[in-house]
């Protein structure tokens, strides 16, 4: 397998990944950041499987069942046929609380015909450290691991167990089923009881689906991102996840590999403004409570990122027994990154409190809560915002004056003015106003290059960079200026490369990447389209809507050579900017929108 060619599938606790051929290549259970029980992603030979092995005569093909995370891989080889109906289970009980156990179900729907084919379950728990053993029972197949940790994993079937232990061929007469949990079950398992936890979850994605605002334009794309960012979201306790997988590179055969099954404050708040947009208030008031509970000391510094239950902190190990995606090791869990400054993080938080209060200002729950961050993400910013830090793109050597950094700063101040404007609480509004002045001119003197004709990476640089293409949506600029139209001409001359982008081109602690960073194409077309060059940014855009996997899912990055998707899957940040992008094509006139047009 060449590209990222998974589809995933979750439950808002977890999530697996499977392979266009239905290989359960990836997997942590009970939760997101679990040790793994299939990691064959980041080691062909000992990560762990669930493979469905058949003759070449069959053909493969795989799809979502429309508006759902279901997924749909179907053998077919002209006379036989199957379908693998692959799921975690979730659905709201008649309490009102949700189903979401820490299951796998692999639906077997026979087609046509006598099929026949071999299983290969080889799950390799904690991680494969320790060596795994499997035992069959008469209920199930249980697999166990006690050399590093104890754990263990229960596998149930209408299908002969031990045929499916020993990968004897298996002929497929009537639908059946596989259930992988995490849990012994308590009751007895079935085909039927299986069925109706399919039925019930299809009617669970949806009705989301249904109440997801639908535009005029792309709109199949726009669900099918926001279904991920749901599918990325931690119902336990409302933190948002960058992407489901750790250590997945950004190039081939080299060292940036990260965990990314943490919750960053800059992603997550992005992902929080997306997705409310979109209709899902539910979701975003879920997150505010994660940070408030995150931050009960009104001096108490916010981290870049947290672990998904809101661990301070995330200590990075490697597991150096694993080779890495395609041998490109380390392979790292826990990360680093959370001890750096990076001042940026106070604006884009702040801009989702914003929205919210301009949104739902009667009905929110913690508006004292969240006015009382408000007051303290002032107060920090007061104190920090002249400080260098290690910006976006988390640099891991020198601090430095990051244009995008004092953004954020000017923005969390002007939210926060205008949140008080909007609760009429006013008695800061001289000394913010002041301060939000006084970082602006900062920005307006010191980020602009005249010899560049640009707003650069960070002051006193020559170098551009993609996240300055941001000043515009943030409003600090406008999109006509001429200071803006020669940014964006700018980094488009600098950082362009067949329509997709750098993140930045000057040194740092890794050399020049060979990859282009997803969400930086989209911001470059966001930014074409909005200074005029629409057709253009139309262009661009469906070029880089082809470059998805062949469920329309993206990554962290995109291979500048070869097109070929990299780094952490599936991305959040991706799909945000594709929906943001998206809806702005649309002129964010929704379908229903352009009916009553039509009507008229």
């Amino acid at each position: 397998m060449d590209n990222l060619d998974y589809g995933i599938i979750g439950n808002c606790q977890s999530a697996a990944l499977i392979s266009k051929n239905g290989s359960l290549d990836w997997c942590c259970l009970p939760s997101f950041d679990s040790y793994s029980v299939f990691a064959k992603i980041l080691d062909e030979n000992k990560g762990g499987s669930f493979e469905i092995l058949v003759s070449d005569d069959y053909n493969i093909s795989q799809k979502y069942i429309e508006k759902t995370n279901i997924l749909v891989t179907e053998f077919n080889n002209g006379k036989d046929a199957f379908e693998f109906i692959d799921f975690m289970p979730r659905y709201k009980n008649d309490d009102g609380s949700f189903y979401s156990p820490p299951d796998i179900i692999r639906y077997i729907k026979l087609l046509s015909g006598c099929p026949v084919f071999k299983i290969k379950y080889d799950p390799k728990l904690e991680y494969a450290i320790g060596k795994t053993n499997h035992e069959v029972t008469p209920s199930y197949l249980k697999s166990v691991t006690n050399e590093d940790k104890y754990d263990t994993l229960y596998l149930y079937s209408n299908l002969d167990l031990e045929a499916v232990l020993y990968q004897d061929e298996i002929e497929l007469n009537d639908h059946a089923y596989f259930i992988i949990s995490y849990h012994e079950k308590i009751l007895e398992q079935s085909l039927e009881r299986c069925y109706l936890k399919l039925q019930r979850t299809r009617v669970y994605w949806m009705n989301w689906s249904e109440n997801t605002t639908s535009y005029k334009l792309y709109n199949d794309q726009i669900l099918r991102s926001a279904l991920v960012l749901k599918l990325l979201s931690y119902e336990k306790s409302g933190a948002v996840l960058a992407a489901a997988t750790t250590s997945l590179p950004e190039t081939i055969g080299e060292v940036r590999n990260w965990d990314y099954r943490f919750c960053w404050i800059r992603d997550a708040s992005m992902v929080i403004k997306v997705i409310s947009n979109l209709g899902h208030k539910r979701l975003a008031q879920r997150f505010l409570q994660f940070i408030i509970d995150i931050i009960p000391d009104k001096d108490e510094k916010i981290q870049i990122m947290y672990g998904i239950n809101g661990e301070k902190k995330l200590t990075e190990k490697t597991l150096d027994h694993l080779q890495g995606y395609k041998n490109s090791s380390p392979v790292r869990i826990g990360n680093a990154a959370y001890h750096q400054k990076q001042n940026d993080i106070y604006g884009i938080l702040m801009n989702v409190i914003y929205q919210q209060f301009v949104k739902f200002e009667c009905d929110l729950d913690n508006s004292e809560n969240l006015w009382t961050i408000s007051k303290s993400i002032v107060h920090i910013v007061n104190v920090n915002w002249e400080k260098p830090d290690k910006g976006i793109w988390e640099f891991r050597t020198e601090e430095r004056h990051f244009t995008f950094s004092k953004l954020l700063c000017w923005v969390a101040v002007d939210r926060a003015i205008k949140i008080g404007e909007l609760i009429n609480k006013t008695s800061n509004n001289e000394r913010w106003i002041a301060l939000r002045d006084r970082i602006y001119d900062d920005i307006y003197k010191n980020a602009w290059n005249e010899e560049v004709q640009a707003y650069t990476q960070s002051y006193g640089s020559k170098d551009l960079d993609a996240s300055t293409l941001l000043m515009e949506s943030y409003g600090f600029i406008h999109a006509k200026d001429p200071r803006f139209i020669s940014t964006v001409q700018a980094t488009e001359r600098e950082l362009c490369n067949d329509g997709l982008l750098y993140r930045y081109k000057n040194k740092d602690d890794f050399g020049l990447p060979s990859s282009s960073f997803t969400i930086c194409s989209f911001w470059f077309i966001n930014s074409l389209f909005k200074i005029g060059e629409q057709e253009k940014a139309r262009k661009l855009f469906d070029q880089l809507l082809s470059y998805s996997n062949h469920l329309g899912l993206f990554s962290e990055d995109i291979d500048f050579k070869t097109k070929r998707l990299l780094g952490n899957f599936p991305q959040a940040y991706s799909h945000l900017a594709l929906i943001e992008t998206a809806v702005n094509f649309s002129g964010g006139v929704t379908k229903e929108e352009q009916l009553m047009e039509a009507i008229h």
